[in-house]
Protein backbone atom coordinates (compact mmCIF):
# COMPACT_ATOMS: atom_id res chain seq x y z
CA UNK A 1 0.00 0.00 0.00
CA UNK A 2 1.30 2.86 -0.80
CA UNK A 3 0.80 6.37 1.57
CA UNK A 4 2.31 10.12 1.52
CA UNK A 5 3.23 11.35 4.74
CA UNK A 6 2.42 15.34 5.16
CA UNK A 7 5.28 16.71 6.67
CA UNK A 8 6.68 20.14 8.35
CA UNK A 9 9.80 20.66 10.21
CA UNK A 10 10.33 16.84 10.39
CA UNK A 11 6.82 16.70 12.23
CA UNK A 12 4.29 14.39 10.30
CA UNK A 13 0.82 16.66 10.06
CA UNK A 14 -1.02 14.12 8.27
CA UNK A 15 -0.87 10.60 5.77
CA UNK A 16 -2.48 10.05 3.32
CA UNK A 17 -3.64 6.21 1.62
CA UNK A 18 -2.72 6.31 -2.51
CA UNK A 19 -4.97 4.45 -4.49
CA UNK A 20 -5.37 4.12 -8.39
CA UNK A 21 -7.00 7.46 -8.57
CA UNK A 22 -5.50 10.56 -9.57
CA UNK A 23 -4.61 12.40 -5.78
CA UNK A 24 -4.10 16.56 -6.05
CA UNK A 25 -1.79 18.36 -4.17
CA UNK A 26 -2.37 22.46 -3.66
CA UNK A 27 -3.76 25.46 -1.86
CA UNK A 28 -7.24 24.98 -3.01
CA UNK A 29 -9.44 23.10 -0.75
CA UNK A 30 -10.87 20.65 -3.47
CA UNK A 31 -7.35 18.97 -3.60
CA UNK A 32 -6.70 15.25 -1.95
CA UNK A 33 -3.76 16.71 -0.44
CA UNK A 34 -4.52 20.44 0.81
CA UNK A 35 -1.42 22.45 1.94
CA UNK A 36 -3.04 26.15 3.41
CA UNK A 37 0.39 28.17 2.50
CA UNK A 38 0.99 30.67 -0.07
CA UNK A 39 4.21 29.51 -1.50
CA UNK A 40 1.81 27.21 -2.38
CA UNK A 41 -0.72 26.96 -5.88
CA UNK A 42 -4.08 26.43 -5.90
CA UNK A 43 -3.74 23.67 -7.82
CA UNK A 44 -0.09 22.38 -7.31
CA UNK A 45 1.07 18.95 -8.59
CA UNK A 46 -0.79 15.77 -9.35
CA UNK A 47 -0.12 12.23 -8.32
CA UNK A 48 -1.12 9.59 -10.64
CA UNK A 49 -0.80 5.43 -10.62
CA UNK A 50 0.90 4.58 -14.32
CA UNK A 51 0.53 0.57 -15.16
CA UNK A 52 2.61 -0.53 -12.09
CA UNK A 53 4.32 2.49 -10.56
CA UNK A 54 3.19 5.85 -9.33
CA UNK A 55 4.60 9.26 -11.32
CA UNK A 56 4.21 12.79 -9.38
CA UNK A 57 3.63 16.14 -11.90
CA UNK A 58 4.08 19.45 -11.67
CA UNK A 59 1.05 21.31 -12.70
CA UNK A 60 2.34 24.54 -13.42
CA UNK A 61 3.11 25.99 -9.91
CA UNK A 62 5.05 29.08 -9.51
CA UNK A 63 7.54 27.64 -6.56
CA UNK A 64 8.28 23.93 -8.37
CA UNK A 65 7.95 20.42 -7.22
CA UNK A 66 11.15 18.81 -6.14
CA UNK A 67 12.01 15.36 -5.67
CA UNK A 68 15.13 14.43 -3.71
CA UNK A 69 15.68 18.30 -4.22
CA UNK A 70 15.50 17.89 -7.83
CA UNK A 71 13.06 20.45 -9.32
CA UNK A 72 10.72 17.86 -11.69
CA UNK A 73 8.08 18.59 -14.03
CA UNK A 74 7.18 14.58 -14.08
CA UNK A 75 8.58 11.90 -12.77
CA UNK A 76 8.28 7.94 -11.36
CA UNK A 77 8.32 8.05 -7.33
CA UNK A 78 10.21 5.44 -5.39
CA UNK A 79 9.78 3.92 -2.55
CA UNK A 80 11.01 6.87 0.30
CA UNK A 81 11.13 9.84 -1.85
CA UNK A 82 10.98 13.25 -0.70
CA UNK A 83 8.76 15.65 -2.44
CA UNK A 84 9.56 19.10 -1.56
CA UNK A 85 6.35 21.62 -2.34
CA UNK A 86 6.82 25.32 -0.79
CA UNK A 87 7.75 24.89 2.38
CA UNK A 88 6.28 21.14 3.19
CA UNK A 89 7.58 17.91 2.36
CA UNK A 90 5.82 14.86 1.66
CA UNK A 91 7.36 11.63 2.15
CA UNK A 92 6.40 8.76 -0.22
CA UNK A 93 6.40 5.06 1.17
CA UNK A 94 5.37 2.20 -1.16
CA UNK A 95 5.17 -1.04 0.52
CA UNK A 96 2.20 -3.03 -1.27
CA UNK A 97 -0.63 -3.96 -3.02
CA UNK A 98 -2.25 -0.63 -4.74
CA UNK A 99 -6.06 -0.44 -3.64
CA UNK A 100 -8.15 -0.41 -7.35
CA UNK A 101 -11.04 1.70 -5.43
CA UNK A 102 -11.79 5.29 -6.90
CA UNK A 103 -13.03 7.29 -4.42
CA UNK A 104 -16.16 9.52 -5.80
CA UNK A 105 -15.41 12.91 -7.13
CA UNK A 106 -15.77 15.88 -4.84
CA UNK A 107 -18.44 17.67 -4.85
CA UNK A 108 -19.70 20.81 -3.47
CA UNK A 109 -19.41 24.96 -3.61
CA UNK A 110 -17.02 26.13 -6.57
CA UNK A 111 -13.31 26.49 -5.18
CA UNK A 112 -12.46 29.89 -3.41
CA UNK A 113 -10.48 32.56 -5.41
CA UNK A 114 -7.05 32.66 -4.23
CA UNK A 115 -4.31 35.00 -2.64
CA UNK A 116 -1.67 34.94 -5.48
CA UNK A 117 0.96 32.31 -4.79
CA UNK A 118 4.05 33.95 -3.81
CA UNK A 119 7.74 32.91 -4.57
CA UNK A 120 9.66 31.54 -1.67
CA UNK A 121 12.37 33.51 -0.05
CA UNK A 122 14.67 31.46 1.57
CA UNK A 123 18.41 30.87 0.92
CA UNK A 124 17.65 27.24 0.44
CA UNK A 125 14.73 27.90 -2.18
CA UNK A 126 17.07 30.21 -3.90
CA UNK A 127 19.75 27.94 -4.31
CA UNK A 128 17.53 25.58 -5.69
CA UNK A 129 15.83 27.52 -8.11
CA UNK A 130 19.20 29.09 -9.13
CA UNK A 131 19.96 26.70 -12.54
CA UNK A 132 17.18 24.58 -13.22
CA UNK A 133 15.72 27.03 -16.26
CA UNK A 134 12.81 29.49 -16.49
CA UNK A 135 9.87 28.88 -14.39
CA UNK A 136 6.33 28.39 -16.08
CA UNK A 137 4.22 30.87 -14.14
CA UNK A 138 -0.17 31.14 -14.90
CA UNK A 139 -2.80 32.48 -13.69
CA UNK A 140 -1.90 34.66 -10.56
CA UNK A 141 1.59 33.67 -10.64
CA UNK A 142 1.94 35.46 -14.06
CA UNK A 143 -0.11 38.55 -12.41
CA UNK A 144 2.44 39.03 -9.91
CA UNK A 145 5.14 38.50 -11.97
CA UNK A 146 4.19 41.36 -14.54
CA UNK A 147 3.43 43.38 -11.17
CA UNK A 148 7.04 43.26 -10.56
CA UNK A 149 8.45 44.11 -13.48
CA UNK A 150 6.60 47.06 -13.67
CA UNK A 151 8.97 50.14 -13.39
CA UNK A 152 8.64 52.69 -10.16
CA UNK A 153 10.38 53.25 -7.27
CA UNK A 154 10.50 49.64 -5.26
CA UNK A 155 9.66 50.69 -1.37
CA UNK A 156 11.30 47.64 1.12
CA UNK A 157 9.88 47.18 4.22
CA UNK A 158 11.36 46.81 7.88
CA UNK A 159 10.69 44.82 11.03
CA UNK A 160 12.17 46.29 14.10
CA UNK A 161 11.54 43.76 17.02
CA UNK A 162 10.12 46.08 20.35
CA UNK A 163 9.49 43.00 22.71
CA UNK A 164 10.65 39.36 22.72
CA UNK A 165 13.41 37.16 21.83
CA UNK A 166 14.41 36.84 18.04
CA UNK A 167 17.68 36.10 15.96
CA UNK A 168 18.27 39.49 15.17
CA UNK A 169 16.61 42.99 16.01
CA UNK A 170 15.69 44.15 12.52
CA UNK A 171 14.77 42.56 9.55
CA UNK A 172 14.96 44.16 5.61
CA UNK A 173 11.95 42.68 3.94
CA UNK A 174 13.37 42.24 0.54
CA UNK A 175 11.69 38.94 -0.53
CA UNK A 176 8.46 38.27 -2.04
CA UNK A 177 7.54 36.27 0.90
CA UNK A 178 9.49 36.30 4.30
CA UNK A 179 8.44 33.44 6.96
CA UNK A 180 8.07 34.09 10.34
CA UNK A 181 8.72 31.15 12.92
CA UNK A 182 10.69 29.02 14.98
CA UNK A 183 11.49 26.77 12.39
CA UNK A 184 15.07 26.22 10.64
CA UNK A 185 13.68 27.39 7.04
CA UNK A 186 12.06 30.70 8.78
CA UNK A 187 13.32 34.26 7.53
CA UNK A 188 12.54 35.98 10.87
CA UNK A 189 13.58 33.36 13.61
CA UNK A 190 11.45 33.36 16.89
CA UNK A 191 13.07 31.69 19.88
CA UNK A 192 11.63 30.44 22.48
CA UNK A 193 10.05 26.46 23.72
CA UNK A 194 6.51 27.58 23.19
CA UNK A 195 7.44 29.47 19.95
CA UNK A 196 5.57 28.01 17.01
CA UNK A 197 7.34 26.49 14.24
CA UNK A 198 5.26 28.44 11.31
CA UNK A 199 3.39 31.57 13.06
CA UNK A 200 3.06 33.92 10.06
CA UNK A 201 4.14 34.62 6.67
CA UNK A 202 4.79 38.12 5.09
CA UNK A 203 4.66 39.21 1.22
CA UNK A 204 5.61 41.65 -1.08
CA UNK A 205 3.32 42.37 -4.11
CA UNK A 206 3.04 45.57 -5.92
CA UNK A 207 5.31 47.50 -3.39
CA UNK A 208 2.49 46.65 -0.30
CA UNK A 209 3.27 44.06 2.26
CA UNK A 210 0.72 41.51 3.73
CA UNK A 211 0.42 39.38 6.81
CA UNK A 212 -0.80 36.02 6.90
CA UNK A 213 -1.78 34.36 10.01
CA UNK A 214 -0.67 30.24 9.80
CA UNK A 215 -3.45 27.95 10.89
CA UNK A 216 -3.91 28.17 14.86
CA UNK A 217 -1.86 30.88 15.79
CA UNK A 218 -2.47 33.91 17.22
CA UNK A 219 -1.57 37.42 15.62
CA UNK A 220 -2.48 40.42 16.05
CA UNK A 221 -1.95 44.30 14.44
CA UNK A 222 -1.79 47.25 16.83
CA UNK A 223 -3.73 45.40 19.10
CA UNK A 224 -6.23 43.73 17.15
CA UNK A 225 -6.51 39.49 16.41
CA UNK A 226 -5.64 39.12 12.64
CA UNK A 227 -7.78 36.04 11.47
CA UNK A 228 -6.58 36.61 7.68
CA UNK A 229 -4.58 37.93 5.10
CA UNK A 230 -4.37 41.92 5.97
CA UNK A 231 -1.86 44.56 4.34
CA UNK A 232 0.76 46.18 6.27
CA UNK A 233 1.26 50.12 7.13
CA UNK A 234 3.80 52.16 8.12
CA UNK A 235 3.59 52.33 11.86
CA UNK A 236 2.14 49.14 12.47
CA UNK A 237 2.81 46.58 15.64
CA UNK A 238 3.23 43.44 14.83
CA UNK A 239 2.42 40.94 17.95
CA UNK A 240 3.02 36.67 17.53
CA UNK A 241 3.40 35.44 20.96
CA UNK A 242 5.39 37.22 23.30
CA UNK A 243 7.60 38.91 20.17
CA UNK A 244 6.22 43.00 19.21
CA UNK A 245 7.75 44.24 16.02
CA UNK A 246 7.04 47.69 14.45
CA UNK A 247 6.72 47.93 10.40
CA UNK A 248 8.02 50.26 8.42
CA UNK A 249 9.45 51.18 5.21
CA UNK A 250 13.10 52.30 4.55
CA UNK A 251 13.88 55.67 3.48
Amino acid sequence: MAKLFLKFDQSVLKEITLTQAAATIGRLPDNTVQIDNLAVSGHHAKISWETDHYEIEDLGSLNGTYVNNERVGKTRLRHCDMVKIGKHELEFKNEGAVPASTPAAKTGPAAPKLDATVLLDTKHAQEMLAGRGSLTISGAGNAAAAAAATPGKERIGMLSVLEGRTDQDKYVLTGRMTMIGKSRMASIRLKGFFAPTSAALISKRENKYFIAPEPKVKVKINGEDVGSQRELAAGDIVEIGKIKAAFSFQD
